[in-house]
């Protein structure tokens, strides 16, 4: 798979929902549930992080559940390349990026979402053909002021904010331009998934799916 079709591809799930919920599942029984619930409240693309011994088996169940789309994230090399695709991970998620892991994506015909910080970050993905990228770690970076200034020299890249997006900012980066959707955890909080609560969770997937985009 190109760079850019790969950029094209996670152009097309990020315009699914404005939000691509960032979980870490501890417990794969809870990973159909979880899915189901976040779907049903109009978020169908999910991220799992691969920080857990249960994530390749969350990957795994939620591949099942209909009308969900499921990556990897924190996606580090060409291990985690052929880890999550082993499991049914549709797409990757990185965040920063490597000559190694890119390749093996490109390779094994994953599309990947790579991580930039800077703007020499973005100019080299950029250079590579990817067009498509994730800001990582968002607020740290600079927040929406940053991804703006960002976006006035190079516009030919969107970008998915991750790290410290929350309900209180999530609508300043997703009114920006350069912004495709935004990555968070906040609809699927630990206590929440702890108790089984998906009833809850769909709430709030729900809420996230009804913020306005640019």
């Amino acid at each position: 798979m190109t760079p850019e079709h790969s950029s094209e591809r996670l152009r097309e799930l990020g315009g699914l929902a404005p939000v691509i919920p960032v979980l870490v599942v501890h417990d794969a029984a809870q990973a159909r549930p979880l899915a189901q619930a976040l779907v049903a409240g109009g978020l169908p693309v999910l991220e799992v992080t691969l920080r857990t011994p249960a994530a390749l088996d969350a990957i795994a169940q939620m591949a099942g559940v209909p009308g969900c789309v499921v990556g990897a994230g924190t996606v580090l090399g060409p291990t985690d390349v052929k880890a999550a695709l082993a499991a049914g991970a549709q797409f990757a998620v990185s965040p920063g990026a490597t000559d190694a892991l890119l390749a093996a994506c490109e390779t094994n015909d994953l599309p990947v979402l790579p991580g930039a910080a800077t703007a020499s970050e973005t100019m080299s993905l950029l250079e590579r053909g990817y067009s498509a990228q994730k800001f990582f770690p968002a607020e740290v970076a600079g927040g929406v002021r940053a991804l703006k200034a960002i976006g006035a020299p190079i516009p030919q890249v969107s970008f998915c904010p991750t790290g410290g997006v929350s309900p209180d900012n999530a609508a300043d980066y997703l009114a920006l331009d350069n912004c495709l959707c935004v990555g968070g955890s906040w609809v699927a909080p630990a206590n929440l998934v702890a108790s089984g609560d998906w009833e809850a969770i769909e709430t709030l997937a729900r809420n996230a799916a009804g913020l306005a985009r640019n």
